[in-house]
């Protein structure tokens, strides 16, 4: 059964104006859809235009033109259902340093009229691990506890929907190792999770499908399998026991990229040349092959050759 979209943008523009002569297009002509209860990331330069595309969903930023529809509800005809289906975890730490997490979340959910007896605070905190940290002042958290904290109180009015902009920014590995389970957590709890990272590696590891931007143009949106498919060139090392005369193209696509006495790295294009051909050829060339290792081009390797100029 397929899922519905619960994210849906058509020709979306933000344009803005310096003067009567410049303008700056943050956005142009964005095209996208987020399917139910998928990881998404947005992934792009600094620039590019995901910060202005989180704004205009969260209602900071009007849009200059063009179609938000977010869990059925048009942006321009009711924007408080809109705001209501989305929690918003911003890049920027901004906790009032006075109150407790249980404090902070019960007046957050209050802002959104959750009625008290239908908050989850406790619930929420658990969700988070800060159920022992419920009643210490904000100001007394460690930084990574602040950053969970951000999570819970984008879940105090029970959105289908959360937004991470840069989530794990400026955090140590351990860290950010335990906001993606939080997040995994979320998401297999039936929450649709859109985020927007500097880190590749990470959406690789995370996401579902994931959109490219750069330049307010999205270049690229698949699954993060068809874009990982998208790199043909793969990159292979062979120790030898002898140096072989080889040179580029001697088999279709071939590129050496360095040889000595007992070591081949060479790259090829999957699509055109197999390694058993290499291997064959290694073979007719006298030389024994003691080991071999292969690198798949990865997800950085997609974003390099999308946003490069």
């Amino acid at each position: 059964m397929s899922k519905k979209n619960v994210l849906y943008v058509k020709n979306l523009n933000k344009i803005y104006s310096k003067n009567s002569s410049k303008s700056i297009h943050a956005l142009s002509n964005l095209n996208l859809e987020v399917k139910e209860n998928e990881i998404f990331g947005l992934l792009g330069p600094n620039g590019a235009g995901k910060s202005t595309f989180i704004n205009i969903l969260s209602g900071l930023v009007n849009k200059t033109s063009g179609e938000v529809n977010v869990w059925g509800f048009d942006l321009d005809k009711n924007p408080r259902q809109v705001k209501a289906s989305l929690g918003i975890v911003p890049q920027e730490v901004n906790l009032d340093p006075f109150f407790n997490p249980k404090k902070l979340l019960e007046l957050h959910a209050g802002f959104y009229g959750v009625k008290k007896n239908e908050r989850i605070t406790e619930t929420i905190l658990k969700l988070v691990s800060l159920e022992n940290q419920a009643g210490s002042y904000s100001r007394n958290l460690s930084g990574g506890m602040k950053r969970r904290l951000l999570i819970a109180k984008a879940l105090v009015h029970q959105p289908p929907i959360v937004i991470l902009d840069e989530p794990t920014a400026g955090v140590d590995v351990e860290l950010r190792k335990n906001l993606w389970e939080n997040l995994k957590l979320l998401n297999e709890q039936g929450v649709t999770i859109i985020l927007t990272t500097h880190y590749i590696h990470e959406a690789e590891q995370m996401c579902d499908q994931i959109g490219i931007l750069n330049k307010g143009q999205l270049v690229a949106l698949d699954t993060t399998k068809n874009l990982l498919d998208k790199i043909q060139r793969k990159t292979v090392r062979f120790v030898l026991n002898s140096k072989v005369n080889i040179k580029d193209n001697s088999l279709n696509s071939l590129k050496i990229i360095s040889s000595n006495s007992n070591e081949l790295v060479v790259s090829y294009e999957k699509n055109k040349l197999e390694i058993e051909k290499i291997i064959s050829f290694l073979g007719s060339q006298n030389v024994k092959i003691n080991d071999i290792t292969t690198d798949d081009g990865d997800l950085e390797d997609v974003f390099i050759k999308l946003t490069k100029n």
